[in-house]
């Protein structure tokens, strides 16, 4: 059986500068412990901007520094960042994991935060996508989406779903639970990787990134409104021998996505 090194970073962001943001977590990435899995929060390279896509840095030139970090750490890496895809007609929120072999994953955020005007900037993204990296198979999702877990619903089809975000300190409380009870519904591994900091908007953000068992236990849980790097390895026996032992995944409802 496979166990899986995960390392979040939960660290602050430079507003609408992504070379900055580039460098400091190259400085960052060279405290972090020896990883198979390596997760920045959401829109790492610019932080949670309505105008992001319009000056943010061309998917190509993030895919290329992803895969570079990837390379030397031996992880897959990723974060979201805001974009306007060539092949669409629209900007996108995209949370891009990148291997060291260069195999590009790409996820655009579903549920656009309406209260934040997302949704009057960037288009939705209408797929579930699940990777498979090193025995885990594993699901992206961004922020807004853990209020959702339709959505998010395990069809026996992941192992570790993976939460990033740009989620204000003012409903942390609601971060906490709803990561909690993803893992718990899901009998499922949960990251969640949110930054610190404030940002241009004047909010501010308390981090509490979380790495939480199919059990409900914290295996990580990062100082709140600190810079760190929060890691764990997760077992992929102790998963499958919790499901088999308690299977409540057997009498789950069936739900269909339009």
């Amino acid at each position: 059986m496979s166990d899986l090194k995960v390392s979040l970073l939960q660290q602050p962001l430079v507003w609408m500068d992504g070379e900055a943001n580039f460098r400091h977590f190259e400085q960052v990435l060279q405290q972090v412990p020896d990883s198979d899995l390596i997760i920045l929060p959401e829109m790492f390279t610019t932080g949670f901007a309505m105008e992001a896509a319009k000056s943010s840095l061309p998917e190509p030139v993030v895919i290329a520094w992803l895969t570079e970090q990837a390379k030397k750490y031996d992880a897959l890496i990723g974060g979201s960042v805001a974009l306007t895809p060539a092949e669409g007609e629209g900007s996108v929120n995209r949370f891009l994991l990148v291997s060291p072999a260069g195999e590009v994953h790409r996820y655009d955020k579903r549920h656009l935060f309406r209260m934040g005007e997302e949704h009057h900037f960037y288009q939705a993204g209408n797929q579930r996508v699940i990777i498979e990296w090193r025995g885990f198979r594993i699901l992206p999702q961004i922020c807004y989406d853990l209020r959702f877990p339709v959505f998010a619903r395990n069809r026996n089809d992941y192992d570790l779903a993976l939460y990033i975000a740009s989620w204000p300190a003012a409903r942390s409380a609601h971060w906490q639970a709803l990561l909690l009870a993803r893992a718990i519904e899901n009998q499922a591994y949960v990251l969640g990787c949110n930054r610190v900091g404030e940002d241009a908007n004047q909010l501010s953000y308390s981090g509490d990134s979380r790495i939480i068992s199919p059990t409900g236990e914290f295996l990580a849980c990062a100082e709140p409104h600190v810079a760190t790097v929060s890691s764990a390895v997760l077992s992929l026996e102790a998963l499958q021998a919790y499901r088999e032992r308690f299977p409540a995944w057997r009498d789950a409802d069936a739900f269909t996505l339009n």
